[in-house]
């Protein structure tokens, strides 16, 4: 879909010169500008404000950047004076052209925009959820997350939602710099460049945006989250998320999710709690994206495969078997299970990634790794 940009200008030569740049922008009032900054009000791809003979950004810009942060702003300006500068940045305005204008600045400023904003491909988002602690969902999503970085190298990020007390991390044996709620609080500013920054490499090849270590210092709505998943969805082949079960802002804001994944095992707590979570998760997702993962399954429970599926109202899409001490010797170590690929709980998950994304994960034999003794990962990083 071409991109939609509004002007918000009364000079017919600007919106002439726009229009050279080869998009199609239609041209609006000042009071327009207020209307776009409401809560409700759908949104362009880019605003445009003219800003010369004005004596600063209008109020109403500023208001529509914290309604609708993922909106690109662009400024015309007659200079670009420090005092601009600073109400530009405290607006979260995104890119500036000054007098004289030319269709080359235009031109690259929109293309900068409408690329970073507004994706022409998005890539396939996979969250998990789990019904209840000690299930294993982040165990599920960081072993599915580094098989898909190792199927297809440099195509996944992983990205831990619980912003201030995640484990990812730990699990994948890095230690980020930045972390979501870097992303979350900054999302006016979201480009490759930026959010390049954010993100850390893993030794398994798994990009990773991680937890903060840090208190959290603000509430983040569902507006901030999508615009950080689209984002995401939209630069990545592959996205897999740790989600919050507790956290109704998360499990609200998962519209880019291609899949959901309900992480259960066979305990009547376990279960039962899957329910009411599933009644909620469809109803706002519908049926179809929504799934259930079986973790330490055991075909001599007593509460069996069928009887997981009846409560919850969800077919078992795949199941992982009982390998406690591997899983916890993994999460010392900092290395991915999967990545060991001897083990019958390593192989499922190549088996799931199979399923789940159509590829082909590498054959991965059994290698001494030296890593750092779980004593010395719990010592503080030095500066």
């Amino acid at each position: 879909m071409p991109a939609v940009i509004k002007l918000v200008t009364s000079d017919a030569q600007l919106g002439q010169l726009v229009r050279e740049t080869g998009v199609h922008c239609s041209m609006v009032s000042a009071e327009a500008l207020s209307i776009l900054a409401q809560p409700g009000a759908a949104q362009p791809d880019v605003v445009i404000v003219d800003l010369r003979g004005q004596a600063g950004i209008p109020p109403a810009l500023a208001l529509m950047k914290r309604n609708h942060p993922a909106t690109g702003a662009l400024l015309v300006a007659t200079k670009l004076d420090p005092a601009l500068m600073l109400e530009a940045m405290r607006a979260g305005v995104n890119e500036c052209v000054t007098e004289p204008v030319s269709v080359s600045d235009m031109q690259m400023a929109i293309k900068r925009l409408v690329g970073n904003l507004a994706p022409a491909v998005q890539g396939d988002t996979f969250a998990f959820v789990g019904a209840k602690g000690g299930v294993g969902a982040t165990t599920v999503a960081v072993n599915t997350a580094t098989a898909l970085a190792r199927a297809e190298p440099g195509s996944t990020l992983m990205v831990d939602l619980n912003v201030a007390c995640g484990d990812a991390a730990v699990f994948l044996g890095a230690e980020p710099r930045f972390s979501v709620m870097d992303a979350l609080e900054n999302v006016q500013r979201l480009d490759r460049a930026f959010f390049t920054g954010l993100v850390v490499r893993t030794k398994s090849g798994l990009d990773l945006l991680g937890a903060s270590g840090r208190p959290v210092t603000g509430n983040f709505d569902t507006a901030r989250i999508r615009t950080l998943l689209d984002f995401c969805s939209g630069v990545n082949r592959f996205t897999v998320l740790d989600v919050p079960r507790s956290d109704t802002v998360a499990l609200d804001s998962l519209d880019s999710a291609t899949k959901i994944f309900l992480v259960v095992n066979q305990e009547l707590a376990t279960v039962r709690t899957a329910a009411r979570m599933a009644a909620t998760l469809r109803q706002r997702y519908g049926q179809s994206r929504l799934h259930l993962v079986l973790t330490r399954t055991d075909r001599r429970a007593e509460i069996g495969h069928e009887d997981v599926e009846r409560t919850v109202g969800v077919e078992i899409a795949h199941t992982f078997p009982s390998d406690y001490r591997l899983a916890l010797q993994a999460m010392n170590k900092g290395r991915p299970l999967v990545l060991d690929g001897q083990h019958e709980l390593s192989k499922a998950f190549t088996a799931f990634v199979r399923d789940l994304a159509g590829v082909r994960a590498p054959v991965l034999k059994a290698e001494k790794v030296r890593v750092a003794g779980i004593f010395g990962r719990l010592a503080p990083r030095k500066a």
